[in-house]
């Protein structure tokens, strides 16, 4: 069974919850615990996949030099996930793509929450706000994948190409982000209720 398209969903939804339950609600404890979740299940992509590697890798990189590694839960998250990467090990990956992956995800956070990007006009805050740079960057990277047995020479050293369900696999990691924002409101208050009654309980 392919659970990868089960661990990309739950990891966008987990690191949603994280950074709303901190931002939101204050709760570092739940902030914490779903970042610690997200951390998981990302390790484990990229330690099995050179793909989820190569873009969590960048991810991880265009978060840390847009410093928005700002919060407790952010900071236990990239700790675990570095420990997990380094104990273990990751496939090879292509040192130019992870190049540009990094590049893309950098711009994206810088673009996400900045006034002066929503001043551009509705079409360039959308862009931004749904962090498309990088989707767009996967998306290239998968498609000239599957143009590279008909097309031998975009077989250059340090580029690596993306498996086409990768970029599915992404998207389903981004729905499940936006998803998580969309219904935080529910699915806090039900943790809570859920944490009252076992509280009674005990």
């Amino acid at each position: 069974m392919n659970i990868e398209p089960i661990l990309y969903s739950l990891s966008g939804f987990f690191m949603k919850l994280s950074d709303d339950a901190y931002d939101r609600k204050k709760n570092i404890y739940l902030a914490i615990f779903a970042g610690i979740l997200c951390s998981l299940f990302i390790g484990y992509l990229a330690v099995t996949s050179a793909d989820a590697a190569c873009i969590f890798i960048a991810i991880l990189i265009g978060t840390v030099l847009s410093l928005k590694v700002d919060s407790l839960n952010h900071i236990a998250a990239l700790i675990l996930f570095i420990l997990i990467v380094i104990y273990i090990g990751i496939p090879s990956v292509g040192l130019i793509t992870l190049l540009i992956c990094s590049i893309a995800a950098f711009l994206d956070e810088i673009g996400n929450d900045k006034k002066w990007i929503k001043n551009r006009g509705k079409r360039i805050d959308f862009f931004f706000r749904y962090r498309f740079t990088l989707k767009v960057t996967i998306f290239i990277f998968a498609f000239l994948g599957l143009l590279l047995p008909l097309f031998p020479n975009l077989n250059i050293p340090g580029v690596q190409y993306f498996q086409f369900q990768t970029f599915i696999y992404f998207i389903l990691f981004d729905l499940f982000y936006e998803l998580a924002g969309l219904k935080f409101d529910t699915i806090y208050n039900g943790l809570d209720s859920f944490i009252r009654v076992l509280r009674r309980i005990n």
